[in-house]
């Protein structure tokens, strides 16, 4: 595999034996920007080949982790103007490709529930949707074999065109009922999931299931949970490592009205904005966007409505053109989203 085509959705296994998550389709060109989710640890509750590992759920853990026994790991960013987990290539032993990975398993027998799961739903994806192999991938645990009985079902697609035809395909299959394989979530389990979520994205119960309720990338196949991120190709995100530099400026509240949503369904995702108020933090001129690298962000808001965003607002500098301003969510803890009424 080319270095090049490591993006979002692929994982690193380091010669330690960790297991990172990249994150992004714009990298340095000695590594990737990449967060730790496993280790080997014996109080850990999954196994692979004989070894045993654990998942670091939150960010601060990771942090504490990497700080303390692999420091290699963290660094502060010239480009993007904050800390970050990042793997150098020269320190990876494996890299986990999701389109590969899927094949490989479509190709494997004996296959566990979950990798029977992944294979039949991955084959209903492509062939209603109408889109190729090589453009549909698994990712979370089972990427990497680590998954369990309970663990959920995690798609990737790979290209600006398969997604959106993925999308609307999706989203006539839900909106219809026309499949009782595929549904959106239940009252309970929109309980679950908000709850999960609430620790830190702060939403109230009606407003998350509203949103959630217009999505079509979350759902249950056969009554196991789902999770769809698409993904442009680095080539079609048009951007380059050092294109820009970004500079923190602090916490803020704006509300605004949604111009441009085309990028809205995409890891990461972009809403166009214009009409913005600051509710709390420092205002700046020309914000022009709010922007997600978390796949819970995607499709919150539709172009023509309101959205009120709390995230971190940052200049961006590029090396051509003028420089304007960005809201990004969900980096800090009580970040959030939503459509707003008023």
């Amino acid at each position: 595999m080319e270095d090049h085509s490591v993006t979002e959705g692929f994982a690193l296994e380091t010669q330690e034996g960790l297991i990172f998550t990249v994150k992004g389709c714009v990298h340095p060109e000695d590594r990737w920007f990449a967060y730790l989710r496993y280790l080997p640890d014996q109080s850990g509750d999954r196994r692979r080949n004989g070894m045993v590992y654990r998942r670091i759920y939150q960010f601060a853990d990771q942090n504490t982790i990497l700080s303390r026994h692999y420091p290699w790991y963290l660094g502060e960013d010239p480009c993007l103007g904050i800390a970050v987990q990042w793997v150098e290539k020269k320190r990876v032993k494996k890299i986990y490709d999701p389109v590969q990975r899927l094949a490989d398993m479509t190709a494997t027998q004996p296959r566990d529930t979950v990798e029977e799961a992944v294979v039949d739903f991955g084959g209903w994806l492509q062939k209603t949707a109408g889109i190729s192999k090589g453009h549909l991938g698994i990712s979370g645990s089972a990427l990497f074999a680590l998954h369990r009985p309970e663990s959920d079902l995690d798609f990737v697609v790979y290209g600006d065109k398969p997604s959106r035809m993925l999308h609307k395909a999706l989203t006539l299959v839900l909106d219809n009922r026309s499949q009782d394989a595929v549904r959106r979530l239940r009252q309970e389990e929109l309980t679950r999931l908000h709850e999960a979520h609430a620790k830190d994205t702060p939403l109230s119960f009606a407003t998350f299931a509203m949103q959630q309720n217009r999505k079509v990338n979350e759902g249950t196949y056969r009554g196991m949970p789902y999770f769809i991120r698409f993904i442009k190709t680095p080539e079609e995100a048009g951007q380059r490592y050092g294109d820009a530099c970004f500079q923190q400026l602090g916490s803020v509240t704006i509300r605004a009205r949604v111009v441009d949503d085309r990028d809205a369904i995409f890891t990461p995702c972009t809403y166009g904005i214009d009409q913005v108020d600051f509710v709390q933090g420092k205002q700046t001129a020309c914000l022009k966007e709010i922007v997600s690298f978390r796949g819970r962000f995607t499709d919150q808001v539709h172009i023509g409505e309101r959205a009120t965003a709390r995230g971190s607002l940052e200049r961006v500098t590029p090396h051509s053109g003028p420089a304007y301003s960005r809201v990004v969510i969900g980096g800090t803890v009580g970040d959030y989203l939503m459509r707003s009424d008023d």
